[in-house]
């Protein structure tokens, strides 16, 4: 029998459209055979809808038309399953759309990658692919994420970070920390996006104020990192759980200035249907075979760390002066969920697929065997009076 897939992506993230990308990629590596696939996509106002023309990317460029050729649905527990309904039930007409075994989560940025689409299949008690709750809000916040590797040992770059009040209150005390301990160039990111959405480069004050300005427009907590002058960037992706992970091969992509930008991650060669894969890269890194060894079990290590589960990707600063190697950020859901890295590893992408639905129901099992509620109901106690917890 068929298990009944429901991929979930877009979302009121500024990634929405990366997500549709990396969603349809996935759908489309799917094996039919053994999956019947649902898709969810959420809209920018955080609605949801279901249906057949949401299969076709070309369906995205007119929204207005592919929405009215949609269903809105909701998703709710019925008994022991998870159904998929009508938002708005008509009479005479079949309510209940579809039922979802497991869900894969394809989504990006915050309102969606950061746990909270994680927490709401968790209220669901529905299987769901990748990381949970927890890992995902660590990774997706890098002043985090950095504190976390750091206290177990992982290099990352220096680095200082502030809120957006902070700022407004002290930017002149703010600059001249910053200046005493990084000194310049740094790179000014916001702290919970990816896809390098808001990231940029200063050498001086008033790049670093115009930056900060730009970073403020996306989050409301601030990073900012000593640049590295002579970079390689490395990238690695890692399979797996708790208990085991497995690495991919290496890339280094390659960027058209010196940080890789949102363009040259997906808009390259003027194509932006291809996600994570039209990004120009040099795949396998071309890497001293130590060095990609120990990029390889940093990833792992980074990985676990993070209590991650799923597909993941690590991406890693060199500093080709000091031949050093720093843990930039994890992705917990990764563009095109990184299927290019582990087809250059031997896996196909529809193998990727399996392992990481195959790891949904794993954890799915070892959470049934805990304990979360006591059956015994207090509030039917004799004598038990509101207010008196």
């Amino acid at each position: 029998m068929k298990q009944s897939v429901g991929v979930f992506f877009g979302g009121a993230s500024v990634e929405h459209e990366i997500s549709v990308i990396s969603a349809l990629q996935a759908i489309n590596a799917l094996d039919r055979q053994k999956y019947n696939v649902v898709p969810i996509y959420i809209t920018k106002q955080s609605e949801m809808y279901t249906g057949e023309k949401l299969f076709e990317i070309e369906n995205f460029k007119d929204m207005n038309k592919l929405l009215s050729a949609c269903i809105q649905v909701s998703i709710c527990r019925i008994a022991d399953q998870v159904k998929v309904l009508r938002a708005a039930p008509k009479l005479f007409a079949k309510n209940e759309i579809a039922t979802i075994d497991v869900a894969l989560p394809v989504v990006h940025g915050t309102n969606c990658e950061d746990g909270t689409l994680q927490g709401f299949f968790e209220i669901l008690r529905l299987p769901y692919a990748g990381c949970d709750v927890i890992s995902s809000a660590v990774g997706m916040d890098k002043v985090a994420m950095k504190q976390i590797l750091q206290q177990n040992g992982i290099p990352v770059v220096e680095h200082i970070y502030f809120y957006n009040r902070e700022w407004a209150k002290h930017s002149e005390a703010i600059i001249d920390m910053l200046e005493e301990q990084l000194g310049y160039p740094v790179i000014v990111k916001p702290a919970n996006l990816g896809s390098s959405v808001g990231i940029s480069k200063a050498s001086n004050r008033y790049q670093l104020e115009e930056a900060i300005n730009m970073a403020q427009q996306f989050a409301n907590k601030i990073l900012i990192e000593k640049a590295i002058v002579n970079l390689k960037e490395i990238n690695c992706s890692v399979l797996g759980d708790y208990e085991k992970a497995w690495a991919s091969v290496c890339e280094e992509p390659l960027s058209s200035d010196e940080i890789l930008s949102y363009k040259d991650k997906y808009l390259s060669k003027g194509n932006s249907s291809k996600g994570m894969t039209s990004t120009k890269r040099k795949l396998p890194a071309e890497l001293p075979e130590q060095v990609e060894k120990y990029i390889r079990e940093m990833a792992v290590e980074t990985f676990k760390i993070l209590g991650c589960s799923g597909v993941a990707r690590v991406d890693f600063l060199m500093d080709m002066e000091q031949t050093k190697v720093y843990v930039n950020e994890i992705n917990t859901i990764p563009g095109s969920l990184s299927f290019y890295l582990w087809e250059a590893s031997g896996k196909s992408f529809s193998q990727l697929l399996d392992e990481l639905i195959g790891l949904a129901y794993k954890r799915e099992r070892e959470r049934n065997q805990l304990m979360y509620t006591y059956e015994t109901n207090i509030l039917s106690l004799r004598g038990s009076k509101a207010g008196n917890a």
